[in-house]
């Protein structure tokens, strides 16, 4: 389809008649590649053999430029004369220089014959790509090229404009006087709409001819396979004619255009002049990229038009030449001085690393792809260098990174390097901070056997048979001692060291001591707090989680971030806590770090459940399965396991519950503080399910691992407190009784929440009078330490405690703050339990709620509100939030409030207030 060619088409034809009448021209049919200039011969050829020409026909390729005369024998055959090479010669053929004037004789001759044959009928000879026409065939046919003025012949010749393409055939025909060029240029914009019309239809012409201009700039040929491509059944995204024809074009081109074209899809963003250049062999960067610009193979920046055009660029190159290609660009922008991240993007696509320098660029890259938040593409920078590094300490070291980083994304995944890492650990090729982090992943995956002989050979580095207070193993062995209690061993007070060094290390004299891991030391301290129970740990912790920034770069900062919420949790901030981990499982998802992502959403799940927050707690446990399946958890899965056992026990949902207990979780889990919080857990589901003895095996199995361990004091799980619950219910109020006086005997800084726990079962075993004592204390501790599931409980019980005692109006009213607190938590099977023996309390209740109780009448609406919330069972900072004021106004309310009322405390809120609620709330 010719568009845009009618002005070539009819020179073409005055030619034609020109030659009719005796005055024969060479044509030269000149431009870009693919810009049209075969078809227009064709359709030349096609014209004068209708006018009677006799057309012979020759096509010139790279490979046949060599052959001599080639070009010539073509013609020759096509005409019906004899080959130069079949010509006869009398006498045996002569070899050399004579043998090759001879064949020169030949040609012309041959050549003048076919000339001649024009007296009787016009003649056309038409050379295809005669830039690729061999020298011989050229200078025969230019020697006789001054015949063709009174002969009725026309030669065509279709020739590329590349710069250097075929400079002496050029020469020589400018100084031919009967020569006539003509240009075929790329389509402009109407003419790629008259084009797509023709294949498209009219509407689809108007809408894309901008598009595809730009996109192919005019090159009938690119132009014709976008417009199949866009036609095609599947879609333009599936059609794959652009590339085949943009390749197509750089083949058929000089070779300098291909070896830029496949430099520039290398380099990409990277390209340079220089780099151009040198990669594709020292061409002449502008002048190729001016006759590509020209052809429409490049835009005027000198990139690809096409999105599409590098990828088909790149696919056309074998597995070699891609490995070659990317290689030498990676050397030449290391040799350029370009950022490493870049150098190590083409090693990548290189797939080896050649040298030392190629290896270190590689572990800078994937350094700066951690920060970056593209833990795929640095865990592919250390895997190359892994494999090309040489030195066997250097791997190691590599592969430490490669565990690291692929930790942060999937335990599971990137346990595969651990095995390699035990080898490289046994050979002595890897050093502390690499050891450490080995023996912590080792934990996380179960492989307690492996860690410990790590641990063992770490340990024969030091001088005696334990740590040195203040050194990293010692850090170590304390992170241990909470973690994995089995596999510790005591710190000793020998050595130099009598200190902890700080974060970046310590100044003795003149010597500084540089620590590998500076957040070892500050997991080891709170991991201390939280084994011992130490004075300041809330406030320890709390300046840790400040100085963190969750980096992928330190092994330890997740680690110590961990225990830093936990050390909250456990010091009854849970408010606090649960705000952090907000913080953290937000830093980590914008960090790409789905693995502590996951971690802080568990220990939400586990705060939710202090505060009796128990649907939350199921939502944020199952949502941190989500961000991390089961399978990658390791022994860590205790701890969202714990969390939905206990949530869906006390919501009521037990056969669930019943489905997270039996998941097979590691053996190793049970050698770690994750096992105590699944059994705690797993006692507190036998318990509600009725299961005693079964609940009071798992909570006593809890205090044998922590004295074993030496954690009693007061230690991670309060099992004395479920102990003490399950001897009640079997009917053991003595035993009970010695192990709620062996829990309030644990150091002072025991949590108020355990300590109100404990209260609340020493009541059980107590007349009404003491016991009402002991659960008011017991509910002030809850009510502090923000657990509103045991404030129900302990509600319940002041209830039926004031029940027997007579006090019927004060019991409904602790009846009705239970229940509703019950409610409020989702704890269905204890709400059910206080509605089942409700019967006393609900008879006199419309009763109640229609005479106010004296001194009503004196309230303010604001003293009203706080005193309505107060009496649903609400805590001060919870009726600050609803009523948008601060606590300290609450409390000044409901101390104006007890005065008026004539009564001392909270519990002494006359329960008609409880109809007033609804308004209040």
């Amino acid at each position: 389809m010719l568009v845009e060619r009618e002005e070539h088409l009819g020179r073409l034809h005055q030619i034609q008649e020109s030659a009719l009448a005796g005055k024969g021209r060479v044509v030269l049919l000149e431009g870009p590649t693919a810009a049209g200039r075969t078809e227009l011969l064709h359709a030349f050829a096609d014209q004068a053999e209708a006018a009677g020409f006799r057309l012979v026909h020759a096509i010139c390729s790279r490979s046949g430029q060599d052959v001599a005369f080639g070009m010539l024998n073509q013609l020759l055959r096509y005409a019906g004369l004899p080959m130069i090479s079949d010509a006869p010669e009398p006498g045996p053929a002569p070899s050399g220089p004579d043998g090759a004037s001879v064949r020169a004789r030949s040609a012309d001759e041959l050549c003048g014959s076919l000339l001649e044959q024009s007296a009787g009928r016009p003649l056309l000879l038409a050379v295809d790509d005669s830039q690729y026409a061999d020298a011989d065939s050229l200078s025969v046919l230019l020697r006789h090229s001054r015949r063709l003025r009174s002969a009725r012949v026309v030669v065509v010749l279709v020739d590329s404009d590349f710069p250097t393409s075929n400079l002496p055939l050029r020469a020589e025909l400018l100084r031919q006087p009967n020569l006539s060029r003509l240009r075929v240029s790329l389509l402009t914009e109407s003419g790629v709409r008259e084009f797509l019309t023709g294949r498209l239809g009219a509407d689809d012409a108007a809408r894309l001819a901008c598009d595809f201009h730009a996109l192919t700039g005019g090159s009938p040929l690119l132009l014709g396979a976008l417009a199949d491509d866009h036609a095609a059944p599947d879609g333009p995204l599936t059609a794959r004619g652009f590339g085949l024809a943009l390749l197509s074009c750089l083949h058929r081109g000089d070779p300098a255009v291909l070896a830029l074209a496949r430099a520039l899809a290398v380099l990409d963003e990277d390209a340079t002049e220089d780099g151009l250049a040198a990669l594709a062999g020292g061409i002449d960067v502008r002048a190729v990229s001016r006759a590509m610009t020209a052809a429409g193979l490049l835009a005027d920046d000198g990139g690809f038009r096409h999105p599409d055009a590098r990828q088909a660029v790149l696919e056309d190159l074998s597995p070699r030449e891609h490995s070659a290609l990317y290689g030498r660009a990676a050397r030449l922008l290391h040799a350029a001085g370009a950022e490493q991240v870049r150098v190590a993007r083409h090693l990548r696509e290189a797939g080896r690393a050649d040298g030392p320098w190629a290896v270190r660029a590689l572990v800078e890259a994937a350094e700066y792809e951690v920060l970056a938040d593209r833990p795929e593409d640095a865990a592919a920078c250390l895997e190359l260098a892994e494999r090309s590094s040489g030195d066997l300490t250097e791997r190691a070291g590599v592969l430490a990174r490669l565990a690291h980083t692929g930790f942060q994304f999937d335990p599971a995944t990137a346990s595969r390097h651990l095995t390699p890492l035990v080898t490289a650990g046994r050979a002595g090729h890897l050093k502390f901070r690499e050891s450490a982090l080995l023996v912590r992943q080792l934990l996380w995956n179960g492989r307690a056997d492996e860690a410990s002989s790590v641990l063992d050979r770490i340990r024969e580095s030091t001088d005696g048979p334990t740590a040195d207070p203040g050194s990293e193993l010692a850090d170590l062995e304390q992170w241990l001692a909470w973690a994995h209690p089995p596999l510790a061993r005591p710190v000793g007070t020998s050595g130099a060291a009598s200190r902890r060094p700080g974060a970046a290390g310590e100044t003795t004299g003149t010597i500084v001591a540089l620590r590998s891991e500076p957040w070892l030391g500050r997991a080891a301290t709170l991991a201390n707090h939280l084994a011992r129970d130490r004075p300041g740990a809330a406030e320890r912790a709390e300046q840790v989680l400040w100085d963190l920034r969750l980096s992928r770069t330190e092994c330890w900062t997740g680690e110590s971030a961990m225990l830093a919420l936990l050390t909250l949790l456990h010091s009854d901030r849970a408010d606090l806590a649960a705000d952090w981990c907000e913080r953290l499982s937000a830093d980590a998802a914008n960090h790409s770090a789905p693995t502590w992502q996951a971690v802080f959403t568990a220990v939400r799940a586990e705060v939710a459940v202090r505060q009796g927050d128990l649907e939350s707690a199921v939502e944020k446990a199952q949502e941190a399965f989500t961000l991390l399946p089961p399978k990658s958890w390791g022994v860590a899965i205790g701890m969202p396991l714990a969390s939905l056992i206990v949530a869906t026990t006390r919501i009521g949902r037990h056969e669930e519950a019943a489905r997270w207990l039996s998941y097979a979780v590691p053996a190793a889990m049970y050698e770690s503080w994750y096992g105590l919080s699944f059994l705690q857990a797993r006692g507190i589901h036998h318990l509600a399910t009725n299961h005693v003895h079964a609940a009071l095996g798992d909570f006593l199995s809890c205090g044998e691992l922590q004295r074993n361990w030496g954690m009693d004091s007061p230690g991670p799980v309060a099992w004395r407190a479920g102990a003490a619950e399950a001897c009640i219910r079997l009917g053991n109020p003595d035993r009970a009784k010695q192990l709620v006086h062996e829990q309030l005997a644990r150091p002072v800084g025991a949590s108020s929440r355990i300590r109100g726990m404990s209260l609340r079962l020493y009541a059980a075993t107590c007349t009404p009078g003491r016991a009402l004592q002991l659960l008011t204390e017991a509910l002030e501790l809850l009510e502090s330490a923000g657990d509103r599931f045991e404030q129900a409980r302990v509600l319940a019980d002041m209830s039926r405690m004031y029940y027997a005692l007579g006090e019927h109006r004060r019991a409904r009213m602790m009846f009705r703050q239970s229940l509703h607190v019950a409610k409020a938590c989702e704890a269905h099977p204890l709400a059910q339990e206080l509605l089942s023996g409700s019967g006393e309390y609900e008879r006199p209740r419309i009763a109640a709620a229609e005479a106010p109780s004296p001194g009503h009448s004196e309230l303010t609406g604001s003293e009203r509100r706080v005193a309505s919330l107060a009496v649903m069972g609400y805590t001060n900072r919870e009726i600050a939030s609803k009523l948008y004021v601060t606590p300290s106004t609450v409390e000044q309310h409901l101390t104006r409030v007890y005065r008026k009322l004539n009564i001392q405390r909270r519990q002494d809120l006359p329960s008609d207030l409880w109809p007033n609620a609804s308004r209040a709330g």
